[in-house]
């Protein structure tokens, strides 16, 4: 079959669709808005002039015509040959005397068309086209002359070609001539006068951005859009595409490309989102779409994750009392997009893994003010671990809805239920690494646990002006569940004299959570004078809850270098059973201010009021109530001696008020406070590739860690610091060729306790840790689309127990590779990872975890 019968098959069956609008395309058609002129010939200058002062207009194109105004598609190949679509396979740009000359360059004669005019963009919409540069999707150039800030040109649906230039200030003119093998606008630059500068318009590029491997921008830092290069702050965004490229399916996975930062292993040995950032744990908490998340005892997909931002540094500022001392992880769900697409992909690799996701988007009314999201994900999965496998599905859907008027409105819903085996690991002693990493202590019969997690939120948001907007959200997560596990039955002297037996201990449990946030948010942009103010001010409300029923019944102990399985547990009896909580109320007030254009100063703080509660259920008492009010400040300041350098300095503060657990003892704990010192500088070595490098120094008091003698409760300690260097580069460093590398000195240990060593390091931090993560794809020839991949991680060796006991997790080089294959819409990659099957292992409270072996993942995605 011919190229021209395929295409022609394809459209009538209804698979041939437009790719996703990007770009400027996705500005002119949902969001434009009204500022006053820029003042640069710079683009980007002139945005962070305006400081994308907006206002509410949205332009949007007219409702599609209805089936029978389609003029009917050819039947015969004859009849397609004289209705062909006529590619566009250049875009070049040469100076002209009076302004700019743009060529396009064609298969064959494209229709003239007469341009439109919005705001200061003029549009030409070509019919009977479509764009197929060779080496990108869309085409995009900035200021290419005086008074043209940006020339732009990309696919619209139904074969349609949008050339857009925008100027400066005004809307320039143009001239269109034709000929069988281009097609040319000879640009003038427009003149402004006192009334089109009052009228002038900014471009806006809103929704959906592809910015590779370095996104410019990240919200986590600040709860406000704002340039990375702009923020005292070191934050490293790790975006779909790398989480596409490296295959991640396990959420902890993502720390591998990340400096500073190592994984937690969950409940169970789950994938949690708890990291360690900087030497400290976040205790398995993080954020989600800027909402406290717990992924403790239920772990999260990534089928429907935009994108993770970590913010290496205290939270509390903008966060509140948590764990996020050292840090905060912000998970960004997928929103709709107002294009259709509709993907489908299967996985399959090693130990019977199996995993499929469908991503559907679009809109549901004709002028696409309600749009729509479905991301589905089943999972059913061995392990290399004895008995333990898993079997998952997720469901989101999310709805929008756009007033066009500046009101915006969207409700989701996340359910997964999420069925495992509950295997803690190895005991922590030097014969669990003699043994083969697939041993376990568990029971084939008794490992079974359970969890259905479901969130609802919303997001409302409203535009007063230009200047003024509000927003407001909330959130609601509830997961219930259980457990039935076996586990080591004596914390003191894990061996029995023997030396071989273990004592063990069965558990059976009833857990569940229940947590309800809203957020009210004020967002202005001002000016006193010629400084330019950002402004968020915030307020929220929060309760969180947590419950569990434990019941324990004891077990025969097991040879651990020669189990024999199939034991059975006694009688259970109640062990404990407590719900502790707490009721939150926080104000904060950040104000993002330059000073000049090159001089920018952060300032922020947040007021918290918080209840916590701590209730026996047994006797239906409760033991402990406090009441704390705290303040967290943070300054940062920014200096830019040129367009691509960036220093920084910040200071800031961190607290925990709601220390949810009791001691072992059964005494309440203190707050928890911190305080951070940082100073780096971030470079930007070309338009696409950055660096940041910061040097930290970070302390903490009333410190929480695992008591030794057992997992099960915590002791609290005097003071911990964690000082030390960080560096990443990111980005594309050629066409095709990206790259992630980081590098991590963290010094973190015990500086004053009354029963730890002092200078004990802290547990599972490595001294050194590096990785690089690069991809390369070929941009043109027959071998277009293909790719490969590579990935280096070292982590130094690490401590397994605090106090320190000699007991040390060894240092570990693992390699990572790909090879991929991207054509039109379809992508099939292997992806491998421990490449060498290297041994190593990571640490779970008292217990130690081994790492997969050599892992083989094949996947296939289909765009529709």
């Amino acid at each position: 079959m011919g190229k021209s019968e395929l295409l022609l098959s394809l459209s009538l069956l209804g698979l041939v669709t437009a790719h996703p609008v990007q770009a400027v395309e996705s500005a002119l058609t949902r969001q434009v808005r009204q500022v006053q002129p820029a003042q640069s010939t710079n683009l980007s200058e002139a945005v962070r002039e305006t400081n994308g002062r907006v206002s509410g207009a949205v332009i949007r194109e007219t409702a599609p015509p209805r089936l029978q105004e389609l003029e009917q598609p050819a039947t015969t190949v004859e009849e397609w040959l004289a209705q062909s679509i006529v590619q566009v396979t250049g875009v070049q740009l040469n100076s002209a005397d009076d302004g700019l000359e743009i060529i396009l360059e064609t298969s064959g004669n494209l229709a003239p068309v007469t341009p439109t005019v919005v705001g200061n963009a003029l549009i030409a919409d070509i019919p009977d086209a479509v764009l197929a540069l060779p080496d990108a999707d869309d085409y995009q150039a900035a200021n290419p002359a005086a008074g043209i800030a940006l020339v732009s040109a990309t696919n619209l649906p139904n074969n349609r070609v949008r050339v857009a230039i925008t100027g400066t200030e005004v809307p320039p003119t143009a001239a269109i001539r034709t000929d069988a093998e281009a097609f040319v606008l000879s640009v003038t630059p427009g003149t402004a006068t006192a009334d089109t500068a009052d009228d002038a318009i900014q471009v806006i590029v809103t929704g959906e951005q592809e910015e590779g491997y370095n996104p410019s921008e990240a919200t986590t830092g600040t709860r406000i859009e704002a340039p990375l290069r702009d923020l005292p702050l070191a934050i490293q965004v790790i975006p779909e595409q790398v989480i596409e490229d490296q295959r991640v399916v396990r959420f902890n996975e993502l720390a591998n490309t990340v400096p500073g930062v190592e994984p937690q292993i969950g409940y169970g040995g789950i994938s949690s989102t708890g990291f360690l950032i900087r030497g400290f744990s976040t205790e398995f908490e993080s954020f989600r779409d800027g909402f406290r998340d717990f992924g403790f005892i239920s772990p999260r997909d990534v089928a429907n994750v935009e994108r993770v931002e970590f913010l290496r540094g205290p939270a509390s500022v903008l966060y509140g009392g948590g764990f996020s001392f050292s840090g905060a992880v912000n998970t960004v769900t997928k929103r709709p997009l107002p294009e259709p697409r509709y993907q489908v992909e299967g996985i399959v690799g090693s130990y019977d893994f199996y995993r499929s996701t469908l991503d559907f988007t679009g809109p549901l009314n004709d002028d696409a003010t309600v749009l729509y999201r479905l991301n589905v994900a089943y999972e059913n999965a061995d392990s290399f671990r004895d008995f333990n496998r898993n079997e998952s599905i997720l469901v989101a859907p999310v709805i929008s809805w756009d007033s066009n008027t500046g009101t915006r409105l969207t409700v989701g819903l996340e359910y997964q239920d999420y069925k495992y085996a509950y295997d803690r690991g190895l005991p922590p002693i030097e014969a669990s690494f003699d043994v083969p990493i697939s041993r376990t202590i568990i029971e084939p019969d008794f490992n079974d646990a359970e969890f259905d997690s479901v969130r609802l939120f919303y997001d409302f948001e409203h535009e007063f002006s230009d200047q003024w907007r509000i927003r407001n959200g909330l959130n609601v997560l509830s997961v219930q569940g259980g457990i039935e596990e076996v586990s080591l039955g004596n914390f003191d002297t894990i061996l029995e004299p023997d030396g071989r037996t273990l004592t063990r201990s069965s558990n059976r449990t009833d857990e569940s959570q229940f947590n309800i946030a809203m957020q009210t948010e004020l967002i202005g942009e001002f000016q006193t004078g010629s400084i330019e103010h950002n402004l968020l001010f915030g307020v929220e409300l929060a309760r969180y809850r947590f419950a569990y029923d434990f019941f324990s019944a004891p077990i025969d102990p097991i040879d651990f270098f020669d189990p024999d399985y199939g034991i059975e547990p006694g009688e259970f009896e109640p062990n404990f059973n407590e719900e502790y909580g707490s009721d939150n109320v926080g104000i904060y007030l950040q104000d993002l201010i330059y000073l000049t254009p090159n001089l920018i100063l952060l300032a922020g703080g947040r007021f918290d009021w918080s209840d916590t509660i701590y209730r026996d259920r047994n006797t239906n008492t409760i033991n402990n109530e406090q009441s704390e009010t705290n303040f967290a400040p943070r300054l940062g300041l920014v200096y830019q001696p040129t367009d691509t350098t960036s220093l920084y300095f910040n200071w800031s503060n961190s607290f925990n008020p709601e220390v949810f657990s009791r001691s072992r003892t059964g005494e309440a704990f203190e707050p928890q406070r911190g305080e951070q010192f940082e100073v780096g500088i971030k470079q930007d070595i070309t338009d696409d590739l950055s660096t940041t490098l910061a040097l930290y120094h970070l302390s903490r008091q009333n410190v929480l860690t695992t008591d030794p003698e057992d997992a099960n409760f915590s002791v609290q300690t005097g003071e911990q610091v964690s000082r030390g260097v960080e560096f990443d580069v990111t980005g594309e460093i050629l066409p095709g060729w990206n790259i992630i590398a980081s590098y991590a000195y963290t010094d973190a240990f015990v500086s004053e306790d009354n029963s730890i060593p002092e200078g004990d390091r802290l547990v599972g931090v490595p001294r050194n840790s590096a990785s690089l993560w690069t991809t390369y794809e070929i941009q043109s020839g027959s071998l277009e689309g293909l790719g490969f991949g590579l990935g280096l991680v070292y982590v130094d060796e690490r401590e397994a127990l605090l106090p320190n006991t000699g007991l040390t997790l060894p240092s570990y080089f693992r390699t990572d590779a790909s090879i991929f294959y991207r054509r039109d819409r379809y992508r099939f990659a292997i992806n491998i990872k421990n490449l060498f099957d290297t041994e190593y292992y990571n640490s779970q409270g008292y217990f130690i975890v081994p790492g997969a072996p050599l892992t083989i993942l094949g996947s296939v995605a289909v765009e529709f």
